[in-house]
């Protein structure tokens, strides 16, 4: 039994899923579907949008929500994979859900589309922005964001992803980022100054995951709440408190928080440790997740990425050998 774990923003590339569509009839079915929802060619983005285009968050959010999706339908379909349990980073939750029998395909990929109108235009461009901070712990990172926001009089600014241990993302006001760039020194703001922390500003279009978000959170708990969310199929562990749920209702209030709340990633594979699952499938583009999960407990989980044709042979073989 493995769990699907399902990636977010920064995993989407060029060409993405263009080799399922190539091999896999379901996937080719799947881009279509995914195309109908949205009444828009998503293998013409897809395989032939640039990086700028899949960067846009409207575009970004639905075409890692379609690649995720053929993947998981290509694995489960062609090779009879069984899924014990399942996370997605950000809007990789989504696809989560839908592995899970939980929203419809189409319906999730219109509330993606959305998501991502939404968050784009919950803040104007340049009022907010992200920094990954490298050598800290998470409470040195809340400790971090508090100083900043006391010191400079500009706010808000949160923890915003818990990726790994020592890699943990901060979103909010760009002048807090601003003034946190010019005055970060860790041997004033700590007592044990961490020896290595370092800060890395991100390209994003918004401030993902922070209380800037309030206003996309309130446009989806209006998108979501008009959908069906069905009992899942097997358990989701969920961003929002890290923690596995099963129930429709609750699985829909937490992906309505999430928006203006942490990604807790580092919570929620703990999670999936403590439940005694380490056979995981990175399911979609990239391998960021693979990468995530090493730091995270690289001896005990062990990952298989679908971004060739190769890796999906892998699985196959693997599959075999453990059923004999």
């Amino acid at each position: 039994m493995f769990t699907l774990a399902f990636p977010g923003q920064g995993s989407q590339q060029p060409g993405m899923g263009r080799f399922l569509f190539d091999n896999f009839k379901i996937a080719q079915e799947t881009f279509e579907e995914g195309s109908e929802a949205l009444k828009q060619d998503m293998k013409k983005l897809c395989f032939e949008g640039s990086e700028a285009d899949l960067a846009l968050t409207e575009n970004t959010q639905p075409a890692l929500l379609l690649v995720s999706t053929a993947t998981q339908r290509v694995l489960r379909n062609e090779f009879n994979l069984k899924v014990s349990a399942a996370a997605g980073h950000s809007i990789g939750e989504y696809a989560a859900l839908v592995a899970a029998d939980v929203i419809r395909f189409d319906q999730g990929m219109r509330a993606v589309r959305a998501r991502g109108q939404a968050m784009q235009s919950a803040v104007p461009v340049g009022k907010g922005g992200m920094v990954a901070v490298l050598g800290l712990e998470p409470d040195q990172v809340e400790t971090l964001c508090n100083y900043v926001v006391k010191n400079s009089g500009v706010g808000p600014l949160s923890p915003a992803n818990f990726n790994s241990p020592g890699q943990i993302v901060i979103s909010g006001s760009q002048a807090a980022i601003n003034w946190l760039k010019d005055n970060f020194k860790p041997e004033v703001i700590f007592a044990d100054a961490p020896k290595r922390a370092k800060l890395i500003p991100l390209t994003v279009s918004a401030p993902f995951h922070c209380e800037m978000m309030k206003p996309a959170e309130d446009k989806m708990r209006e998108v979501l709440t008009a959908m069906e969310f069905n009992k899942a199929a097997f358990p989701i562990i969920q961003n929002f408190h890290a923690k596995s749920e099963t129930e429709g209702s609750v699985l829909r209030e937490n992906l309505i928080r999430q928006v203006s709340a942490p990604v807790r990633w580092t919570q929620s594979m703990e999670t999936l440790k403590a439940m005694g699952h380490s056979q995981i499938i990175e399911c979609g583009a990239g391998k960021v997740l693979q990468g995530l999960l090493k730091k995270i407990d690289g001896d005990y989980f062990k990952v298989m990425t679908t971004t060739s044709m190769e890796d999906i042979k892998n699985i196959e073989d693997f599959l075999k050998a453990s059923s004999h």
